[in-house]
């Protein structure tokens, strides 16, 4: 009698099969690293220790070991005022992105007729950070239009001012009634970069499942406590994103002071484009070192609901 013997392929575990189709999607990106990105990353690295000089005969390296570095802390004049203050002012805008896109994303959640125009009208903050309308901005006809509707102007410093004595009686501190104040002020600045947070807060909102509210009601809770103890674990994950997407998002946009001062340090002679990469490189420790604080921080308050 004739034995057949099946030959046992390679067989892998459902947990391996997960990791190969994930690293299928990521795939593309890694290989985008390697050849376009990493060679890049490591010149720069190079050039931060080094004095560039161009001639004739091309561009020259001389090394200067941590020369570049020393100057932009502690000789350059602008550097170091201009980083702290673009970290301060992440630490103040941050807060004020994630708490107004969060709650133009709970208004968005609502059921009211007229709501997909809406939806979209509010996704406009995105379109209007554009390079072009950002360029529209600084043309005479933005600051004409600006002039005529300063009696509007008015109107908003006396809802101000209502909204101020309203938080006042709320026995609120000074320090974070100011804070809400400036924010107040700062609306339509701070709404253009609320976009992509409000889309996936919203996202997120959808995703919870009704069941854990109904049980709620019938547990008699209030719809400020379903808040506190549904709404908001279930969106910590979205939150921990939303931080980083948004200091990222921060310190990469195209309005940076310290961005500008790096590229105007680059062009400025060609022997101050090695002082430039060090002091972008500077710059992407300390952003290495919020995120990665950051993350450090709220990961820990994170909750995953399986």
């Amino acid at each position: 009698m004739v034995r057949i013997r099946r030959k046992r392929g390679l067989r892998l575990t459902l947990q391996q099969r997960r990791d190969l189709v994930g690293l299928s999607f990521t795939l593309p990106l890694i290989v985008g690293f390697v050849l376009f990105f990493l060679y890049p990353f490591a010149q720069s690295l190079l050039y931060s220790f080094s004095k560039l000089t161009i001639s004739r005969e091309g561009i020259a390296l001389d090394y200067v070991g941590w020369a570049n570095y020393r100057e932009a802390l502690l000789v350059h004049p602008e550097y170091v005022r201009v980083l702290t203050e673009t970290i301060v002012k992440m630490v103040v805008d941050v807060p004020l992105i994630l708490a107004l896109s969060f709650f133009a994303a709970l208004l968005l959640n609502q059921k009211f007729r007229g709501r997909l125009p809406v939806r979209v009208i509010f996704f406009l903050p995105v379109i209007y950070g554009a390079g072009v309308i950002l360029k529209m901005e600084s043309t005479d006809y933005m600051m004409l239009l600006q002039s005529t509707h300063a009696g509007a102007r008015g109107e908003m410093i006396s809802v101000g001012a209502s909204l101020r004595s309203f938080l006042m009686q709320a026995k609120l501190p000074e320090a974070l009634l100011l804070y809400i104040m400036q924010g107040i002020r700062r609306v339509p600045e701070l709404v253009r970069s609320c976009g992509v947070q409000t889309l996936i807060f919203l996202a997120g909102l959808e995703s919870v499942p009704p069941a854990l509210f109904e049980a709620a009601d019938v547990e008699g809770s209030t719809a400020w406590e379903s808040f506190w103890m549904i709404t908001l674990p279930m969106m910590s994950p979205l939150i921990l994103t939303n931080v980083v997407y948004t200091v990222v998002d921060f310190f990469t946009s195209g309005r940076s002071a310290l961005l500008g001062l790096v590229q105007k340090t680059a062009f400025s002679s060609g022997s101050s484009y090695g002082l430039s990469v060090a002091m972008s490189w500077i710059y992407f420790a300390a952003i290495g070192v919020i995120l990665a604080t950051t993350i450090g921080v709220i990961s820990r308050k994170v909750f995953y609901h399986e």
